[in-house]
């Protein structure tokens, strides 16, 4: 089991950028595939990008894809997702999750281990 940590929200205009970061802790973080979902207000959480083991599989909604990219450093426990030409529709709390299989949105099910959350609020 992991323990995940968001943090990296705020406020930005849109056309900005944020980059989030998520901290894990507890044991082999390589065994898991990652993910990143949003929730916005009114809305069912929805997953945003996921990563393989290696990071060397990446998968994205196609709402977000050609402006986020997810990465991890494994050698850190550690998660990011580089958030680019930010829309006001990205507004959402921003979770990082873990899985022990897949990272593509068909696996979105067997995501869990949650994080706190972080705000991402893009102004128009």
């Amino acid at each position: 089991q992991v323990q995940l940590v968001e943090s990296g929200g705020g406020l930005v205009q849109a056309g900005g950028s944020l980059r989030l970061s998520c901290a894990a802790s507890g044991r082999n973080f390589g065994g898991y595939s990652m993910g990143w979902f949003r929730q916005a207000p009114g809305k069912e959480r929805e997953f945003v990008a996921g990563i393989s083991r290696s990071g060397g599989g990446t998968s994205y909604a196609d709402s977000v894809k050609g402006r986020f990219t997810i990465s991890r450093d494994n050698a850190k426990n550690m998660v990011y997702l580089q958030m680019n030409i930010l829309k006001p529709e990205d507004t959402a709390v921003y979770y990082c999750a873990a899985s022990l299989y897949g990272w593509e949105p068909t696996y979105q099910h067997t995501f869990g281990s949650w994080g706190q959350g972080t705000q991402v609020t893009v102004s128009s």
